[in-house]
């Protein structure tokens, strides 16, 4: 006996068609999330990548600049034995030479 509204197959027939929709519908909204998942992992590993980069160089910038300190302070400490001795009228020397080589360097950068 055949129930109207019902199809051929019986009332599973209708149910099923009925779920099949929404598990076609949940399919595909999980392959977007698991395809939004996949670029927010490769945006993470690219991210993680470019800290890894960014670290190295400043480690490399850290060990550059201790250096240059040690060898502004072995100058420094030149500098100041320079003073401490009678050797001040070599030292008043060497500043004005300085001077002149700025002011040489200057003039020529604003006639440039």
């Amino acid at each position: 006996m055949r129930r109207a509204g019902l199809g051929e197959g019986g009332p599973g027939n209708y149910v099923a068609s009925g779920y099949s929709v929404y598990e076609e519908e949940n399919e595909h909204l999980q392959e977007g999330l698991k395809a939004k998942v996949n670029a927010l992992k490769s945006l993470s590993i690219d991210i993680g990548t470019e800290v890894k980069y960014q670290n190295k160089i400043l480690e490399d910038m850290d060990t550059d600049f201790d250096s240059t300190g040690g060898l502004l302070g072995a100058t420094i400490g030149r500098v100041k034995r320079l003073s401490r001795g009678s050797q001040t009228k070599l030292l008043c020397y060497m500043l004005l030479f300085c001077l002149f080589v700025f002011f040489v360097l200057y003039w020529f950068l604003k006639l440039r």
